[in-house]
C-alpha cells in the first residue's frame, strides 16, 4: 500500500485510532478474523485494524478487499476514511468522506 495515497485513511475496530493508508507496508489476516497493519517505519509498529473473535469472521480476502478499496479511492479527490462493517452476517468495507 505504500505510495501516494494521503487522502485515504483508515479505521481502526473502535474507531478510535485512525491510520493514514500509504502509512501502511504489510495487511496480516490471522485464523482468529484478527487484521494487523505493519507501518512504515523503523520500530515496525503493527496496528490492529480488526479485532479477532470466535464469532463470526471476515472473508479469507478481506484484507485484500481493504486493498481494493484503498486504491480505488486514491483515484478520486478528497480525504476518505475506510472502516470494516459487518452487517447482516456480511463483512465489508465503507468508506465516507472526510
Amino acid at each position: 500500500m505504500s505510495g501516494t495515497v494521503p487522502g485515504v485513511w483508515i479505521a481502526a475496530d473502535s474507531g478510535h485510532d485512525i491510520v493514514r493508508a500509504d502509512a501502511i507496508v504489510m495487511l496480516r489476516l490471522d485464523e482468529t478474523g484478527r487484521l494487523t497493519a505493519q507501518l512504515r517505519d523503523d520500530a515496525k509498529v503493527s496496528v490492529s485494524l480488526l479485532e479477532g473473535s470466535s464469532g463470526s469472521h471476515p472473508p479469507d480476502d478481506f484484507h485484500r478487499q481493504l486493498i481494493r478499496a484503498v486504491a480505488e479511492l486514491a483515484d478520486s479527490s478528497g480525504a476518505h476514511l475506510v472502516r470494516a462493517r459487518h452487517e447482516g452476517g456480511v463483512w465489508h468495507w465503507i468508506s465516507e468522506p472526510l
